[in-house]
């Protein structure tokens, strides 16, 4: 290695090898009389040949060049190549890709035991008891599911069982599943692209966005306003004979751009929606287990208790596992009788993965390092706004931030194709990045727990370089 550690002289990167071996000769023809062969693999463009004749037509890929990854780590990302990117936008990993702890936890379950609720099993129990310290004292009955469109599909159960009613008051913007009754109740769906709008029990307000929503003023007014809305869904239900089964929000919007919500308009909103009967429900399937960084969910940062609360993605960290968590009133009035059963949900294996999620998140202080490196990179990135006329608004909690990109900041003219420029060139120089929001001009950053001051640094450093470019040149 010449005393060289990590990478040493004399060799090329992967965008450069078919040019280096073109006037290279193969020393493997010295040694054996052939050519040297790499591992058997499918290529990128195999796969995706398969996949457009075999598998679902709408699923979406990532990227100009699709990355073909093969293994995580930490906050990195590896593709076939070798090469490490770093993940800023993957929220699954929530405590890291393949964390030693939780994969461990996962194969020591496995090689013992895995079965379903009707069999007792302490993993469950000590699963639950941790969760449930999370929580505020009411919720404390919990049913574990396999997703966070499981969680949320059973949280329109209880809520419908509960209350007798079946409207629902929902944001516009708002996405919280892929079942058809979830996607009944997502406006990011059933107002997109093959969507057919909202049905006549679900009742859309406006998203409530105070950079670039119906009203903008950062203070209590706007919560006021927004709330204002629920109240005028609340009369509609009325009007129409009818109540409230549940208001259900994301406790920040995510597919909205993520989106915090103004300050008092949840207090407002939850109070409404019970004086008439309904219930509230906090979706923290993307915003929970300590990504907001000052409390373990975000539903806290507006003092409000939720009568339910839905979990997923993060506390699996990449296994199926999901939760709803609610009040003893709901649970018992969803015993009328009718099994609730789950083949796979509440299972030792996921149990066990679930329970050391928790205790990681604890013992690596990771909520302590989301709101400390969010903080920093939330500072970091409105600092560069000084810079950069494109960058309209840096937003969100710990680590779950969004950079809204514009044409012009005087009338906050969404820079979509920006958006998507950057994000592609932000691959070319080894960071994974998307987009967000109703005009995809967003950068979403919600990387796995454990990024750090130095990930935060290099990903600034890399931001500011690709804002210079000649593409991203907006303003005067």
């Amino acid at each position: 290695m010449l005393d060289y550690h990590g990478d040493f002289p004399g060799v090329a990167t992967y965008e450069d090898r078919t040019l280096w071996m073109s006037i290279s000769p193969d020393p493997w023809r010295l040694l054996t009389g052939g050519p040297s062969t790499t591992p058997s693999t499918r290529s990128s463009s195999e796969i995706i040949d398969y996949r457009k004749e075999h598998l679902g037509k709408n699923m979406s890929i990532s990227y100009l060049h699709p990355i073909h990854a093969v293994r995580g780590h930490g906050v990195f990302l590896l593709d076939d190549t070798g090469r490490r990117f770093l993940d800023t936008v993957n929220n699954v990993a929530h405590v890291g890709h393949e964390h030693p702890r939780v994969v461990a936890a996962g194969q020591r379950q496995m090689a013992v035991l895995n079965t379903n609720t009707r069999y007792l099993h302490d993993t469950i129990v000590e699963f639950v008891e941790a969760l449930l310290k999370t929580m505020p004292p009411s919720l404390n009955v919990a049913y574990v599911v396999n997703s966070g469109s499981e969680a949320n599909e059973l949280a329109l159960r209880l809520a419908r069982t509960g209350t007798g009613q079946q409207d629902m008051i929902v944001s516009e913007m708002g996405y919280h599943g892929n079942t058809t009754g979830c996607v009944a109740i997502s406006s990011y769906k059933f107002d997109g692209p093959g969507g057919k709008g909202p049905s006549k029990h679900v009742h859309v307000i406006p998203t409530p966005d105070v950079y670039r929503g119906k009203y903008r003023s950062p203070d209590e007014k706007a919560g006021i306003n927004y709330g204002s809305h629920v109240r005028g869904a609340l009369k509609m239900i009325k009007e129409q004979g009818r109540g409230p089964a549940a208001l259900i929000m994301e406790s920040v919007i995510s597919c909205g751009g993520q989106v915090e919500l103004p300050a008092g308009f949840l207090t407002h909103a939850y109070s409404d929606v019970r004086n008439a009967g309904g219930v509230c429900i906090a979706d923290e399937v993307q915003t929970g287990c300590g990504r907001a960084g000052d409390h373990f969910w975000a539903f806290a940062q507006h003092g409000v208790t939720p009568d339910i609360v839905t979990i997923g993605k993060p506390i699996g960290n990449g296994h199926p596992l999901g939760v709803v968590v609610t009040t003893q009133r709901l649970a018992e009035a969803f015993q009328n009788g009718m099994e609730y059963f789950n083949t796979f949900g509440g299972n030792p294996v996921s149990c066990a993965v679930g329970l050391e999620v928790l205790r990681v998140i604890e013992e690596e202080n990771l909520r302590d390092n989301a709101r400390i490196v969010g903080g920093y990179l939330k500072a970091g990135l409105r600092e560069l706004m000084q810079d950069f006329e494109i960058l309209g608004d840096v937003r969100g909690p710990g680590l779950f931030l969004g950079i809204d990109l514009v044409t012009s900041r005087e009338t906050r003219q969404p820079a979509t194709r920006q958006a998507a420029y950057v994000v592609n060139r932000m691959r070319g120089k080894g960071i994974l990045m998307s987009t967000d929001g109703p005009f995809n001009n967003v950068l979403k950053i919600k990387p796995p727990m454990v990024f750090s001051l130095e990930h935060a640094d290099f990903l600034m450093g890399a931001l500011a370089q690709v804002l210079k470019e000649d593409f991203l040149r907006v303003g005067s």
